[in-house]
């Protein structure tokens, strides 16, 4: 080991980022996801290179090639199942790790750039997810695929050629589907790794933020060490380990008893073979996807839809500019920012059930029979839609004046579990 280390130095720099890198005494159950989403980012990879093994991306072998996994490739049908349940509980966390960072402040100085580049980590697993939904072939992939590729036909005098340019054809089909195999499986899980290193490893050069938002480094013990600080191995280490093994644990009720959660995390429509002449009853995509979703549906102009939903995305990279306060944990900022920050979560939540046309079979009951249900819908849309980004609008005015009231930030960190 001795004679690797000299030429390749691996065990010092395991060291670094495990038993001699600190972190805050102080974390909580918000604190796991991040850990979770790296279980989860290898069960995708690994369940991946086995179900490439048998799939063939053609719009004639496709659907029949998943069929062969899941009947007759032994334990063929665990493997899909873990890759389909995992693409959905990937989201779960991920979107869990994000709201922890609106939280506890975790996009602020000096860790923007650990938030960006989990923003660009966010955007390439949309593209890697939509990319994975379309390859099975079943009627919601090509519906869907024929949708979202269309949006691109909204931008002026380009639009056309660009989504001709997607999909290799003028219908999904073939060419489509060799193309979306190759990025899903090859080029983005490449950079999806790339980029999560950088994010750990940004993360690490920043330090760990905790609940009060206190810096730990600035508290340093005669040792050089921070006081409010312990080696992130093997006291998170296995703390780490105790929760994957409840994940999984809850992941694996999933696969055994409920894989497509009654329709959520696989549409019944994916189970029929795509077919081009026949268009299902609700087109919808998985609900990760259904806020940005939703808000193409309430927006009447097409591109003003398209604009809406990616600008939802790109305000998200914008965030640690637009907030200026001077506390980053909402134990100790003021209370507009906390009502802000739920009336978000609830706005998000909302349009996710727009997105799966939820709201529209809640509407249907409490409704007047002759009630426009679609415009009631829209407007409720419009109107988190409006919250949303409001939310943004809000943060930025309610920092950048002075008019935030925040409660006194300790030197020290709080709580020590």
């Amino acid at each position: 080991m001795a004679w690797v280390e000299d030429r390749l130095p691996w065990l010092s720099f395991v060291s670094a980022h495990t038993a001699t890198y600190y972190a805050p005494k102080n974390f909580n159950i918000w604190y796991l996801f991040g850990a979770l989403a790296s279980v989860v980012l290898v069960n995708q990879l690994v369940t991946g290179i086995f179900l490439a093994m048998h799939f063939k991306p053609s719009a004639a072998e496709a659907f029949s090639s998943v069929e062969y996994i899941m009947r007759d490739v032994e334990w063929g049908w665990l493997i899909r199942y873990m890759h389909s349940t995992g693409a959905s509980l990937f989201f779960v966390v991920i979107y869990l790790h994000m709201f922890r960072a609106l939280l506890y402040g975790s996009f602020k100085k000096p860790r923007e750039l650990v938030w960006i580049l989990g923003m660009l980590i966010y955007l390439v697993l949309m593209a890697e997810a939509f990319l994975g939904y379309v390859l099975p072939w079943g009627q919601m992939s090509f519906w869907g695929a024929k949708v979202i590729i269309s949006l691109f036909g909204a931008i002026p005098v380009i639009g056309n050629g660009l989504t001709e340019w997607i999909m290799g054809d003028y219908l999904p089909g073939d060419a489509t589907l060799y193309r979306f195999f190759s990025l899903h499986v090859i080029a983005l899980p490449l950079i999806l790794l790339l980029l999560v290193t950088v994010h750990i490893l940004a993360l690490h050069e920043m330090g760990s933020n905790n609940p009060d938002g206190v810096e730990i480094f600035d508290n340093l013990g005669p040792d050089g060490h921070p006081v409010d600080g312990t080696p992130f191995h093997p006291y998170y280490s296995v703390e780490d380990l105790l929760s994957t093994v409840a994940f999984l644990l809850l992941a694996a009720f999933i696969i055994f008893f409920a894989p497509t959660v009654g329709g959520i995390f696989l549409e019944h429509d994916n189970f029929t073979e795509a077919n081009s002449l026949v268009t299902p009853e609700h087109i919808k995509p998985v609900w990760y996807f259904t806020p940005f979703y939703a808000m193409l549906r309430v927006i009447p102009h097409k591109l003003s839809g398209v604009v809406v939903m990616f600008s939802a995305l790109a305000v998200l990279f914008l965030l640690p500019w637009l907030d200026r306060g001077k506390v980053k944990s909402i134990r100790y900022r003021g209370l507009g920012y906390r009502i802000a920050l739920g009336a978000f979560a609830t706005a998000f939540v909302v349009l996710g059930f727009i997105g799966a046309g939820a709201v529209t079979t809640m509407i249907e009951r409490v409704a007047d029979a002759g009630a426009d249900i679609n415009a009631i819908e829209n407007w409720i849309g419009r109107a988190m839609v409006a919250v949303y980004f409001g939310f943004f609008a809000f943060v930025w005015i309610y920092t950048t004046f002075g008019l935030e009231r925040t409660r006194p930030v300790p030197e020290r960190l709080t709580h020590h579990p």
